[in-house]
């Protein structure tokens, strides 16, 4: 079992599969974009959600997509950690508890009232309203690659031997 899986099915095959499906989470994804959330704290929950998840798939693709953007190695390097790092404001911070939180919804059966109170404390209420669709939707997007194996996009030189 120390074998990477065989992906199941590839990503370009679902867009034609169910393209109906897909272009609505898309849609979702660009009406998130243009929320007026920061890009930043977009992408820390993606990477957080997918780390959660155990997504291999889009935890490579947002961590590209953050050091694009520029985000901070520190930012990237300590996410699995960020309650002791002390390098996330207090709105990513809100952001990463309440994805957290909605992320594991099954285990606590809710949402923790410190966990709502420190997120509408940095978020308006439409903000949070866009914040909870972001976690929907990279739970979604988490849900179909670990479903389906997506294999995580690295250049062939990365690959184990």
């Amino acid at each position: 079992m120390l074998d990477s899986p065989k992906p199941r099915q590839q990503w370009e095959h679902m867009k034609k599969l169910i393209p109906q499906d897909m272009a609505a989470l898309m849609s979702l994804s660009q009406v998130i974009a243009a929320s007026g959330l920061e890009p930043e704290i977009l992408e820390l929950v993606k990477l957080r959600a997918s780390q959660v998840n155990g997504c291999a798939f889009c935890l490579q693709m947002h961590a590209t997509d953050a050091r694009k953007m520029k985000m901070s190695e520190e930012k990237l390097q300590l996410l699995a950690a960020w309650r002791e790092a002390p390098v996330y404001s207090r709105r990513e911070r809100a952001a990463l508890a309440w994805t957290e939180s909605l992320t594991l919804v099954a285990q606590s059966h809710g949402v923790p009232d410190d966990v709502y109170a420190a997120a509408t404390a940095e978020f308006s209420d439409v903000e949070l309203a866009h914040l909870t669709s972001a976690v929907v939707l990279i739970n979604a997007w988490n849900r179909f690659a670990i479903a389906y194996r997506y294999a995580p996009m690295v250049p062939a030189t990365a690959k184990a031997a």
